[in-house]
C-alpha cells in the first residue's frame, strides 16, 4: 500500500525521476546513517575517544545487510529510526569497539546528517536537470526572437511580440531561481552534531574539534552549534523547492494554453500512445504541462509544513520534527518529475509560426491599438488619440471590419500616417531586442557561475 504518489510504484514514475526516488530511498537513507556513523567514530578516534578500528568496522556494514523490515518495526515502536538502526549495528561490531559506537551523539544528529546527505544528492540533481532546462529554452528563444506572435495580458490579445521574448521570460525565470542554489547549499549542507540536548557535553572540552572532524569526514559544512530546533534552513530549502516548481509551472501553464484547440500555437512533442484519452482518440493531451502544474499545486502545502516545523519547543520538538519527514522528501521528488517534463518539453517543443501568423490577424488589428493612438497622439494629443481609438475599436467589434479601415475613414484621422502602426516589423524587433537582453542576462550568469 502507498499513501504518497511519489512512493507508488503505479504513479512514483509519473511524478518523479527514478534517480531523485533513489535518492531518498530507505537504502539512501541508512547508507547515509552508516557514513554519519563512521565520520563519528574517526573524528573522535583523531581525538582518542574511539579506537580507529571503529570507522571502518561501521564503513564495511552494507546498508542492504540491514533487515529493513525489522528496523520498520522497531522504528513504530521507538517512534524514530535510528534507535533500532543503532541497535542493529551493535550487534555487527566487535565486542571491543562496541562500547565506543555513537558516543555522544544522539537520535536526530545521525537522522539529519543522513537527510543532509540524501539533499546533497538531490541538489546535485537538480541543478544538473535544471541547467539543461535553462539551456533548451535559451536555444527555442534564439531560434524564435523574431518568430511574430500574440502577447497576452489577462487572457486577451495584447500587443504583438514575439515568440522568442515569451520563451526566454520562461528561461530568465527559471534561472533566477536556480541562481539561489549555491547559497542555499552553503547553508543547508552542514553536519549535525549536538548531542542530547545540542551541547555535546559527553565530549567535554573536545568537542568543538569532533564537531569539525565529523563535517570534514563527510565533505559537509562545519557546525558548532547544534541545528536540531533552528529549522529555518530547512523550511529555506522547501521553500526554494516550491519557488522552482513555481518557476516551471509559469512555462507549463502558457504551453498548456498555447496547446489549445482555439489557440494551436505550440504542441508538445509527439511521443506514440502519450496523452492519449481513454474515450477520445482524437486527444494530445499536455502530459507535460499537467504534471508540472500538478506538483507545483501539491509543493505549496508541503513548504508551508517546513515554515510550521521552524517553530521547535525547546531542545527538541514532538511532532514537528517528524512531519519534515513527509514534506521535504516530497518537494524534492516533485522538482524531480517536474524538471523531467520541462526538460522535454524545452528540448523538444514543436512551435506553429503560421499558427501564430494567423492568430495575430483573429482581432482584425486591434493588436495595433497602442500603436494606432500614439501615431493620432502627435495630431490631436493624448487623451482625444486614445478616445478617438477606442471608438474605433468598439466599430470594429461591431461591423467586423479591421482597426485600420475603420480608423482611417474617420474625420479626425484625416492626414494621419498609420501604417507605420500597423506593421509588425517595430513591435517584434522590440521583442527581440528584450529577447537579446534577457539571453545576455542569462549567458553572464552561466559565465559568471564557469569562472568561480
Amino acid at each position: 500500500m502507498s499513501f504518497s504518489a511519489l512512493d507508488s510504484g503505479l504513479l512514483g514514475p509519473l511524478f518523479a525521476s527514478a534517480a531523485m526516488r533513489e535518492a531518498f530511498s530507505d537504502a539512501a537513507r541508512l547508507a547515509g546513517m552508516l557514513r554519519a556513523e563512521a565520520a563519528l567514530a574517526r573524528a573522535e578516534a583523531e581525538v582518542g575517544l574511539a579506537p580507529a578500528a571503529l570507522a571502518d568496522a561501521i564503513a564495511a556494514i552494507a546498508p542492504e545487510t540491514l533487515d529493513i523490515e525489522a528496523l520498520a518495526a522497531g522504528t513504530a515502536l521507538a517512534g524514530v529510526p535510528v534507535i533500532p538502526f543503532v541497535a542493529a549495528v551493535r550487534k555487527r561490531l566487535p565486542p571491543e569497539l562496541e562500547p565506543a559506537f555513537h558516543k555522544g551523539a544522539t537520535t536526530q544528529d545521525i537522522a539529519d546528517t543522513a537527510l543532509v546527505l540524501q539533499m546533497r544528492s538531490g541538489f546535485d540533481l537538480i541543478a544538473a536537470e535544471s541547467e539543461a532546462v535553462v539551456a533548451g529554452l535559451v536555444c527555442l528563444a534564439t531560434e524564435h526572437r523574431a518568430t511574430p506572435c500574440v502577447g497576452r495580458t489577462y487572457g486577451q490579445h495584447a500587443a504583438p511580440i514575439c515568440f522568442g521574448y515569451k520563451a526566454a521570460t520562461w528561461a530568465l525565470g527559471l534561472a533566477e531561481v536556480t541562481d539561489q542554489l549555491p547559497g542555499l547549499r552553503a547553508r543547508v549542507l552542514t553536519a549535525s552534531l549536538g548531542g542530547p540536548v545540542g551541547t555535546l557535553g559527553a565530549l567535554g572540552g573536545q568537542a568543538e574539534a569532533v564537531a569539525t572532524a565529523y563535517a570534514r569526514h563527510l565533505g559537509l559544512g562545519p557546525e558548532t552549534v547544534a541545528w536540531h530546533t533552528r529549522r529555518a534552513r530547512i523550511a529555506e530549502a522547501g521553500g526554494w523547492l516550491a519557488r522552482l516548481l513555481g518557476a516551471l509551472a509559469k512555462c507549463a501553464g502558457d504551453i498548456a494554453h498555447l496547446a489549445s484547440t482555439e489557440v494551436a500555437e505550440v504542441s508538445e512533442p509527439f511521443v506514440p500512445g502519450r496523452g492519449g484519452s481513454s474515450a477520445m482518440p482524437h486527444k494530445r493531451n499536455p502530459v507535460s504541462a499537467t504534471v508540472i502544474l500538478a506538483a507545483f499545486g501539491a509543493a505549496k502545502g508541503h513548504a508551508g509544513t517546513l515554515l510550521d516545523t521552524m517553530a521547535a519547543a525547546h531542545e527538541r520538538p514532538a511532532g514537528a520534527w517528524h512531519a519534515e519527514w513527509h514534506a521535504l522528501p516530497q518537494l524534492f521528488g516533485l522538482a524531480s518529475g517536474a524538471l523531467r517534463e520541462a526538460r522535454a518539453v524545452a528540448e523538444g517543443l514543436v512551435v506553429d509560426p503560421g499558427r501564430m501568423r494567423r492568430n495575430l490577424d483573429l482581432t482584425r488589428g486591434l493588436l495595433f491599438a497602442d500603436a494606432a493612438a500614439a501615431a493620432c497622439a502627435r495630431r490631436c494629443g493624448g487623451a482625444a488619440a486614445h478616445a478617438l481609438v477606442e471608438r474605433a475599436c468598439a466599430e470594429v467589434h461591431a461591423s467586423g471590419r479591421d482597426l485600420q479601415t475603420v480608423l482611417a475613414a474617420m474625420p479626425e484621422a484625416q492626414g494621419i500616417d498609420l501604417g507605420a502602426a500597423f506593421d509588425l516589423t517595430h513591435p517584434v524587433a522590440a521583442a527581440a531586442a528584450a529577447t537579446d537582453r534577457a539571453l545576455a542576462q542569462i549567458a553572464a550568469r552561466a559565465n559568471s557561475t564557469a569562472s568561480q
